[in-house]
């Protein structure tokens, strides 16, 4: 069965072993990218009060997902799975960005990811915006996009909590509840922005973008973002 989208039918294809484990070391906090060193503005949202404790944190993670960047970058993803040139969809994803230090930290992230990818696997990916480099690389080693968006979901998400953890009293298990909480949003997203064009990127995530861009000035700080 399949369903009608930007890139013409999406049928669903059966993820095979090969494809899930690739996945999920693509994914892993163990991979290289150096995700461990951005807050995606958290930091500040800390430090200001807007994010105080588990439920604050459960709010701030599920805006950020649904009318924030993981929305849109699902959607860039999912873009440059289908595209045949995936130059204009790495251009618009760079320009996307609503602060210096976020730029920094898709494009860093996106480098490390193609480069370390690049090396191992022997793709042509160059770098690139972070969900956009591995939408292609997805897309080069022939892994279904759905699940590819729906685990970076998951995996963008998970980044965020462990820093978090790092911010704020937020005990392991407590963490993993609100990361369960929050696995339909990241499926649904993902099966969303597999239909969806580039024309439907947007967001209306103001006070995390904020948070972003006041960070470049806190002090002290332990993130880059």
């Amino acid at each position: 069965m399949g369903t009608a989208g930007l890139w013409g039918t999406i049928t669903a294809i059966p993820m095979n072993t090969e494809h899930l484990l690739t996945l999920t070391q693509w994914l892993s906090p163990a991979y290289p990218i150096g995700a461990f060193a951005w807050s995606h503005g958290l930091e500040r949202a800390v430090q200001r009060g807007d994010v105080a404790n588990a439920a604050g944190l459960a709010d701030w993670l599920d805006a950020v997902l649904t009318q924030g960047a993981g929305r849109s970058d699902a959607i860039l993803l999912c873009a440059a799975h289908g595209a045949d040139d995936v130059e204009p969809v790495a251009e618009l994803a760079a320009a996307l960005s609503p602060s210096r230090e976020r730029r920094m930290e898709t494009l860093q992230q996106g480098a490390a990811f193609a480069s370390t990818t690049r090396a191992v696997w022997a793709l042509d990916l160059p770098d690139m915006a972070y969900p956009v480099a591995v939408g292609r690389a997805a897309a080069l080693m022939g892994l279904p996009v759905v699940p590819t968006a729906q685990v970076w979901l998951q995996s963008f998400a998970s980044n965020l909590m462990q820093a978090a953890q790092r911010l704020m009293p937020l005990g392991q298990t407590e963490g993993q509840r609100i990361l369960a909480g929050l696995l339909p949003v990241c499926a649904a997203i993902g099966e969303e922005a597999a239909q969806s064009t580039l024309d439907d990127i947007s967001t209306a995530s103001f006070a995390v973008d904020i948070a972003s861009m006041q960070h470049a000035d806190q002090y002290p700080r332990i993130f880059r973002s």
